[in-house]
């Protein structure tokens, strides 16, 4: 309860020791990732999840309830998806620039190496 939400999200999958990511590489989201997307963070494989589960592009407000889902706990509001939003635009962002997804804007791909604001969509390149 020390750390901020946004704390648990700057980790990669590959540091967290302290228990808290034992499930995440056993959920079924996760389940079918491919090797080369072991040591991405949880949030770029929910990402990446969701956009090949759906087999179509979402958005990052999708990717982030997606996230928030399993972790929900019973006292949580229901917009708590929200603090997960920034952490899945910047690993959509990570994503883009590596290669592995593209980010759309009225349905035509952007440079992810410059300012990417507004209504955006993600799916895999075509």
């Amino acid at each position: 309860m020390g750390l901020s939400p946004a704390a648990g999200l700057r980790h990669s999958a590959g540091m967290a020791d302290d228990g808290e990511s034992g499930g995440e590489s056993g959920e079924s989201r996760a389940g079918g990732a491919a090797p080369e997307d072991e040591g991405l963070d949880p949030v770029a494989q929910t990402i990446l999840a969701e956009i090949a589960a759906r087999g179509r592009s979402i958005s990052p407000v999708e990717a982030a309830q997606a996230y928030a889902a399993p972790r929900r706990k019973p006292s949580d509001p229901p917009d708590a998806w929200r603090r997960y939003l920034p952490a899945a635009r910047q690993q959509a962002l990570h994503l883009a620039r590596a290669g592995r997804i593209a980010i759309l804007r009225k349905g035509k791909p952007v440079d992810p190496h410059k300012p990417v604001k507004g209504v955006i969509r993600l799916a895999f390149p075509s």
